[in-house]
């Protein structure tokens, strides 16, 4: 086994995590999780599993795009388009974990600091909002992840 192979096989290991962790949880584990449990258990449930999910995007993003460049430099090859989808991602993905998820965190335990019926229904719509920003940037992450498996699958030499 050649040190390329070892970096290219980090590099689909990275990918194939992060991508199948992101279907796993928004449409198996998430959906779940709230049929199951009443909504406020759900959310606490959910709330403790986000910062885990948003390391394994960290993690998997960096060793995906760093292991990319060394692909491209020992196949003297530049993946234009993988670069640019693995840039993407990785940005939405800090973005969403270090900036939108921080947000969300600060108005759940505002909420729950709250006295006044009125200031929570305030919260919640705050809340509600941030959510929804959310939820569409891990759609955005999502399909940019399963454009990336078939670009990558299609750079595969066999």
């Amino acid at each position: 086994m050649t040190l390329h192979d070892v970096v290219r096989f980090i590099h689909l290991l990275s990918i194939v995590l992060w991508v199948g962790s992101l279907v796993f949880f928004s449409f198996f584990a998430a959906p779940s999780i709230f049929k199951v449990l009443p909504r406020e258990a759900a959310g606490d449930v959910v709330g403790d599993i986000f910062p885990k999910y948003w390391a394994v995007g960290y993690v998997s993003s960096v060793l995906a795009l760093a292991t990319l460049v060394m692909i491209s430099l020992m196949e003297k090859n530049f993946p234009a388009v993988r670069v640019l989808i693995l840039s993407v991602m990785t940005a939405v993905t800090f973005y969403s974990g270090l900036s939108v998820g921080t947000k969300a965190r600060a108005i759940k335990a505002e909420m729950r600091a709250a006295e006044e019926t009125s200031a929570k229904e305030e919260l919640g719509k705050g809340f509600k909002k941030v959510h929804a920003i959310s939820s569409a940037l891990n759609v955005v992450i999502i399909v940019l992840g399963v454009a990336l498996v078939f670009f990558t699958s299609r750079s595969m030499r066999l």
